[in-house]
């Protein structure tokens, strides 16, 4: 059975929050996916912080993450995350409508595993954020001893 560890969504607009929903919610994962809106929302759900402090002890199988957030941005929120020897083997896909080289380089030099500028046209978001949710929840295979209970 795979680990269905939760796919973390941070997402500032509403509008591609619902898209990246119902394009998640079409390729029927069955992984919870659980929405920060802003930076510092992120941050709290990844340390068990806030409004997180009672949440389940599992680490997310993926975060993507929207580069330009309120209080604290993507690029913050990714440079936190990678040097958090408890929270750097995450994977971070930066889903962004960015396509300025240097915050291509930046979430490279930071550590993100993948760069991925949302597609404009309609049907190929949708597609893009399918293969997305597809492969880091059910392909992608987590470093050995990271577990659904990681923190357990």
């Amino acid at each position: 059975m795979p680990d269905l560890r939760p796919i973390l969504l941070v997402e500032d607009s509403p509008r591609d929050l619902e898209l990246t929903l119902a394009a998640l919610e079409k390729c029927q994962l069955a992984n919870e996916i659980v929405v920060a809106r802003d930076g510092a929302e992120a941050l709290d759900y990844l340390t068990s912080s806030g409004a997180f402090h009672n949440r389940p002890q599992r680490d997310p199988a993926v975060v993507l993450l929207d580069l330009k957030l309120p209080k604290v941005d993507g690029l913050e929120v990714l440079e936190r995350v990678k040097k958090d020897d408890s929270l750097k083997h995450i994977p971070i896909v930066m889903l962004t409508s960015s396509r300025e080289e240097q915050d291509l380089v930046r979430s490279y030099e930071l550590g993100v595993n993948a760069f991925v500028v949302k597609p404009v046209e309609f049907s190929a978001f949708f597609q893009a954020i399918q293969d997305l949710g597809v492969f880091w929840a059910l392909l992608n295979e987590p470093p050995p001893g990271i577990s659904s209970n990681a923190k357990n």
